[in-house]
């Protein structure tokens, strides 16, 4: 009995203690900023088409939709294309901010607010990646993505440095960017903007908003360290319990995408793959698809390989082993489909997702490596600087405060 406590008790104060997988949040957050980001830049000739004024999805035949599904987007508050064009422009910015790091959690939220604003507002315009998307955009919300290799990581570790040699750090950026957001929050709200929409989104704003004001007051009139202590404790729990939903949707996605493939009679001959790869449309490169199809072993080793690795991915995650084999699989297999089926976001986005089970020791390796290189890149230009806090060298990461 006392051991059973012992465990329970250690397993409480890893929970509450610390936010877990800070590197793996971090390139989730990179993946998934870098994974929007291209796709808009590259949609952006065609921006109107997908999601503007422009799009054979009219603007009414949206409101209509939307009307019956509830769904958050800020593109139905005006049919105008300036605020078409605003919108567009802060998803990507968003995305920019994010993928670096700056205010994390606002950004994040700027983020979510984005990504659902226009796949909300043309629910058509997607390859599979965007529903991943759609949802990973929520959860990131919650997570403290930016403790590692962002720009807030680095402010925190010169903030720290600053306060150890008894110099004041004060926030502005912080404050005023809550401000701006705060009035435009309440000018959406007392217009109607929300009647009608799912809650889910409005409360998402109101509360993270709500609780940076709090974050912020109890930095600075909090006399004893209890309560910041005490707010550290919930966003951890926060954190970890969304990285832990994170994790279980992505076995959820391969174990539902395993399970129904084996019901289909093609991948139970072995021959599914043989035919995406022969539509037009999935056929951005001919000659290699058709290399890849001549094959009949082939074909079928990668059909039941598929299969086998979605099905059994979930349960190998209690062998760190065989879920690292197979993760790798799963990734390259990712790569293989972004080239020759020409599905890049929906390759780039499970990809991130992935990134989730990956092993701190390799993610601590590959940022020493990023460091290195930048390190090298610096000497050359002749303006080396010191590493700082956003580099990866320490394996212990600074804890990054949740407020803007």
């Amino acid at each position: 009995m006392n051991r059973f406590a012992l465990s329970v008790s250690s397993a409480i104060a890893r929970i509450t203690e610390s936010a877990l997988g800070p590197y793996q949040s971090a390139v989730i957050r990179i993946g998934f900023g870098a994974t929007w980001l291209l796709f808009l830049l590259r949609e952006f000739p065609h921006r109107e088409e997908l999601y503007g004024p422009g799009s054979p999805w009219s603007w009414d035949l949206a409101q209509q939709l939307i009307a019956s599904n509830s769904a958050f987007t800020a593109l139905m508050w005006s049919d105008g294309r300036g605020w078409f064009e605003f919108v567009y422009a802060l998803a990507a910015l968003s995305s920019v901010l994010l993928l670096l790091g700056w205010r994390t959690r606002t950004m994040s939220v700027l983020f979510m607010v984005g990504v659902l604003s226009l796949q909300n507002r043309s629910v058509f315009m997607g390859d599979g990646g965007d529903n991943v998307l759609h949802l990973m955009s929520v959860y990131l919300v919650f997570t403290r993505c930016g403790q590692v290799w962002s720009l807030d990581a680095r402010r925190a570790e010169r903030a720290r440095r600053a306060r150890a040699r008894g110099e004041r750090v004060p926030d502005r950026v912080g404050p005023a960017l809550w401000a701006v957001l705060g009035v435009a929050l309440v000018a959406v709200t007392a217009g109607g903007r929300f009647d009608g929409a799912d809650p889910t989104v409005p409360v998402i704003l109101w509360g993270v908003w709500l609780a940076q004001a709090v974050g912020w007051l109890v930095g600075r009139r909090a006399k004893s360290g209890e309560p910041g202590i005490l707010l550290d404790v919930v966003a951890n729990i926060v954190h970890n319990g969304a990285l832990f939903v994170i994790m279980t949707e992505a076995c959820l996605i391969y174990a539902t995408a395993g399970w129904y493939k084996i019901q289909g009679t093609r991948w139970q001959d072995g021959t599914a793959v043989y035919y995406p790869l022969h539509l037009d449309y999935f056929s951005p490169w001919p000659g290699l698809a058709d290399l890849l199809s001549s094959s009949g072993t082939m074909v079928m080793l990668v059909t039941y390989g598929t299969v086998i690795v979605q099905v059994a991915f979930p349960f190998t995650l209690f062998n760190r082993r065989v879920k690292n084999v197979l993760l790798a699989a799963m990734m390259t297999e990712h790569a293989v489909i972004a080239v020759v089926l020409g599905l890049p976001f929906f390759s780039l986005a499970m990809i991130a997702t992935d990134a989730v089970f990956l092993p701190t020791s390799l993610l601590h390796r590959l940022g020493g490596w990023a460091a290195r290189a930048r390190g090298r890149v610096l000497d050359r230009a002749g303006r080396r600087t010191p590493s700082g806090p956003g580099a990866p060298e320490s394996p212990e990461p600074a804890q990054v405060s949740s407020t803007a």
